[in-house]
């Protein structure tokens, strides 16, 4: 079954006409070694890549979340505290990690894994630079795609439900333990409500309130699925049509490749390259602070 319990963090500084909202997503690093023209895209967003061994990943997570409040961008930052799909293998571990540890066993969620989550929250919450979690639970009212296979066969969910809840951090507790006890309480209202919808109605209680910004009318969504529509056919065919057509083209394309997978072999990423300058520069402003502060 596809993830079902997202938290977004954020950042955000926004209004109906301008919307400055970077996307940072963490994804497996081995993705970043196999699947390398998606993943030259994400590097030159800055997504955080990671081993899924927290040994590994703290260091790095703790430089990257650095990286973002320095340089006071607003953020998005998904993270799925599940770390992988509901399965019956992946079940199984959650129901044995709840029985060491008393707790209740789960039907359509998994064991949330809080250590990770604890630590970021606590890190952009020190660099001032989260605003809120945002609670996403997501619903399959009719066909469940489980693998990329299924899509290739054309087996496409037919509606997808999201159920959001906006949590300001000023409301979020600041304590690491507090914290965990607080996202394994979202994780258990997330039980609860897909409960409800695929023993119900197949929809998510209507509570609260939906803000939709004017601007966010059909006839805009309409018009900007045509819009992508038409670029996303034009464009492979006119890159094709100029590798084709000129050498230049080509000759440019080799070079692109060429230039990405040396600094993969070398440094491990672009996104790691623009750390190291980060923290390069960032050293140099504080040494040289230092030596005006002295004279």
């Amino acid at each position: 079954m596809p993830e079902q319990s997202i938290f977004q963090l954020c950042k955000s500084h926004f209004n109906y006409f301008k919307i400055d909202l970077y996307f940072f997503l963490c994804m497996d690093r081995y993705l970043q070694i196999w699947a390398h023209n998606m993943c030259w895209a994400m590097q030159v967003a800055a997504f955080i890549f990671i081993q899924r061994k927290w040994e590994d990943d703290k260091s790095h997570f703790e430089n990257m979340l650095h990286y973002f409040c320095d340089i006071h961008e607003p953020l998005q930052l998904l993270i799925f505290p599940e770390g992988t799909d509901l399965t019956a293998n992946t079940k199984a571990r959650s129901n044995d990690f709840a029985e060491k540890n008393g707790l209740r066993k789960y039907e359509y969620v998994l064991h949330p894994r809080t250590t990770g989550f604890t630590f970021v929250v606590e890190c952009l919450r020190e660099g001032n630079n989260l605003d809120a979690i945002h609670d996403i639970t997501v619903a399959y009212p009719q066909n469940i795609p489980q693998t990329e296979k299924h899509l290739l066969n054309g087996n496409f969910p037919k509606e997808i439900h999201f159920h959001v809840q906006r949590y300001p951090i000023e409301t979020v507790p600041t304590s690491k333990e507090e914290l965990q006890l607080w996202c394994q309480k979202r994780w258990e209202e997330k039980e609860e409500r897909l409960q409800r919808f695929y023993e119900g109605g197949k929809c998510f209680d209507e509570t609260g309130q939906s803000i939709i910004p004017p601007c966010k009318s059909e006839l805009r969504v309409l018009a900007v699925k045509c819009i992508s529509l038409l670029y996303w056919t034009v464009f492979p065919m006119g890159t094709f049509a100029l590798l084709c057509l000129y050498s230049f083209a080509r000759w440019y394309f080799a070079a692109v490749i060429v230039i990405f997978v040396v600094q993969q072999k070398i440094f491990g990423g672009l996104e790691l390259i623009e750390l190291a300058c980060h923290q390069y520069f960032k050293k140099q402003r504080k040494h040289n602070d230092t030596k005006i502060k002295k004279k």
